[in-house]
């Protein structure tokens, strides 16, 4: 199994009614701008684990697990609003950062978390790294009706049981699913990310930590026109990274597409871009040494 090189802690944090978990490495110091890591949909905090072993700088380093993922719980929501993000980033840097800026390094969704807020509070971003958040297909006031029915019908869903997690039988059971789904990741990390990404129960079956309610689809329209104000009203050095694999065609079937999203965020003042050879959209977890690499070289010298 892979062996762990800096040593997170977990802590508790009460933010909006919930205890917030949250993966902390190393500790604040004057001469440190803390460095927060944003998950993405279906992940957890620790998934950054093989990036942090790889930065070559002593980061102090803050990763919540976000609202109904690994540890932080939220049994009684039954979907789950954009927004929440961003307000629930907002309430964890009064706690762990209330004076100073932060590099902010998002992925997928947290990547997408990470770029509105850095246009809704850009005093507090020093640096942005996103990894693939590649935002959603553009919508139309037309699809309102479609958009609120399938809501309701997917809510539906959800209370009838039709929704659930898969359970496995053993932790390998779940080891197994990520290199399914993921298949350059290697035996050593799919078992000890499994250790993480799912909780065993009293009954000995292995419960992926993440709330059902989040296949439900969103209620509201995806707004290019306001995403990208707020792309627009980014201050920092932001840098966006690229799997080699594309895997825009497959989730959007042609709804929304690599070419589109370059279009979009040309409204970023400053933005560089980078790409990963041989990686997947777990950018993460396919190449970790070149992405920590990437990271370090960005938050010191751009």
């Amino acid at each position: 199994m892979y062996q762990a090189q800096r040593t997170s802690r977990s802590e508790f944090v009460p933010i909006r009614t919930l205890q917030y978990h949250v993966r902390v490495w190393g500790g604040p110091a004057p001469d440190k701008t803390p460095l927060v890591l944003l998950h993405g949909w279906m992940d957890v905090a620790a998934s950054y684990q093989f990036v942090v072993d790889a930065l070559n700088h002593n980061h102090y380093i803050i990763a919540p697990d976000w609202r109904g993922f690994g540890l932080t719980a939220t049994t009684e929501a039954d979907n789950f609003w954009f927004p929440d993000y961003l307000a629930d980033l907002d309430f964890l840097l009064d706690h762990y950062v209330p004076h100073g800026p932060i590099h902010l390094v998002g992925h997928s969704m947290g990547g997408n978390v990470a770029m509105i807020y850095a246009g809704i509070r850009p005093e507090r971003i020093r640096r942005l790294v996103n990894l693939e958040g590649f935002g959603m297909p553009a919508t139309r006031p037309t699809q309102a009706s479609g958009r609120y029915a399938s809501w309701m019908d997917s809510l539906k869903k959800l209370h009838q049981g039709d929704m659930d997690l898969s359970a496995y039988d053993t932790v390998e059971g779940v080891a197994n699913r990520l290199m399914k789904t993921n298949t350059r990741l290697g035996a050593d990390k799919a078992n000890w990310l499994a250790r993480h990404w799912a909780q065993e129960t009293v009954h000995g079956q292995w419960r992926i930590l993440g709330n059902p309610a989040h296949k439900v689809p969103h209620a509201m329209l995806y707004r290019l026109e306001e995403v990208q104000a707020l792309y627009g009203a980014i201050t920092a050095p932001t840098l966006m990274v690229e799997a080699e694999d594309e895997s825009m065609t497959q989730w959007f079937k042609g709804k929304f597409t690599l070419k589109e999203h370059h279009e979009r965020i040309k409204v970023v003042p400053n933005l560089k871009m980078a790409h990963v050879a041989d990686a997947g959209h777990m950018v993460h977890h396919d190449q970790p040494q070149v992405l920590a690499s990437l990271i370090d070289d960005f938050l010191l010298n751009s």
